[in-house]
């Protein structure tokens, strides 16, 4: 691999085993330039292992990891990259500003200050102490940090945890401005509609492997849901016990369902429930799609 190659990182059959659990196994996993590519999976699946492996943070027990065609831990390969992890240790007392500029002094060609804040939206706040600063505000700076360096390749664990809407649609707005530039980006999120609505490729994991792979449409498809909304007195957890229902949740005072079998479904309510209302059938979303591909991992867990 070179930089000719449309791969900027991969795994190869990567295999980590810590003592009895088995991290990965045999994981095959390709990010293309300028691609936002969202790694999801429940807790336990592999995906900070992943990350791991291709920040050079943890080695393979087995198979290959590759950054740019080089390994992770190379320093040339290295100062091509930003990241942003679920938790970051920075000096408190240090100003927002002298952060930026710090982190920028590491790498070749960085982003003037003024571009890393306007990016993350943290204009009004390089003058404050980080210490001093919000949850919220403070992911927006450690965000700053990560493209301040102008990064080819961009990791996002959880980045918007503890943003309020307007900042997380600002950070949206910006990942995608950034991969339309050709950057790319790794995302993982518990927040499964940020993914639906950034994500190019979807990998979801489950115990160290891949079980599906592909764009949110193919995993759509491939669980062939549909969602079910309606005004019930129904009991989401009586619904949920149907032959036919993958998973029920009550939102904003209406029953959602999740359905590979919508008809019939339909019907049922219909029987069970005369004062039923607003009745609406849609394809099913990422959401529904993820719980369906992770039910049998989720299930060989608690067993």
């Amino acid at each position: 691999m070179n930089d000719a190659s449309p791969f900027v990182a991969r795994l190869v059959q990567a295999a980590k085993v810590y003592g009895p659990l088995t991290a990965l196994d045999g994981v095959d996993l390709m990010l293309r330039r300028g691609e936002l590519l969202a790694l999801l999976g429940p807790n336990g699946a592999g995906k900070s292992t992943s990350i791991g492996l291709l920040l050079g943070l943890i080695r393979p027990d087995t198979g290959q990891a590759e950054l740019f065609g080089q390994d992770p831990q190379r320093i040339e390969a290295r100062r091509r990259i930003g990241v942003m992890l679920q938790s970051a240790n920075l000096p408190p007392a240090l100003r927002v500003g002298e952060l930026l500029r710090l982190t920028a002094s590491y790498y070749p060609a960085p982003r003037t200050l003024a571009e890393s804040a306007e990016l993350a939206g943290i204009g009004d706040l390089l003058k404050r102490l980080y210490g001093k600063l919000s949850g919220g505000q403070q992911r927006r700076v450690q965000f700053a940090l990560a493209l301040c360096g102008r990064p080819e390749l961009l990791f996002l664990d959880e980045p918007t945890v503890g943003m309020d809407i307007d900042a997380r649609r600002k950070l949206w707005a910006t990942m995608r401005e950034l991969v339309a530039d050709g950057c790319s980006v790794v995302l993982t999120t518990h927040y499964l509609e940020e993914a639906e609505a950034l994500a190019q490729r979807v990998v979801v994991l489950g115990q160290g492997r891949v079980l599906s792979e592909g764009s949110v449409d193919d995993l759509r498809a491939r669980v062939g849901l549909s969602r079910i909304r309606c005004r019930s007195d129904l009991d989401p957890a009586a619904v949920a016990q149907w032959p036919q229902v993958a998973s029920t949740s009550q939102v904003d005072g209406h029953l959602q369902i999740a359905t590979a079998q919508a008809e019939a479904v339909v019907r049922r309510l219909l029987d069970a429930d005369p004062a039923l209302g607003e009745l609406e059938v849609q394809r099913a979303g990422l959401a529904e799609a993820f719980t369906e591909l992770t039910r049998d991992t989720s299930l060989q867990e608690a067993a």
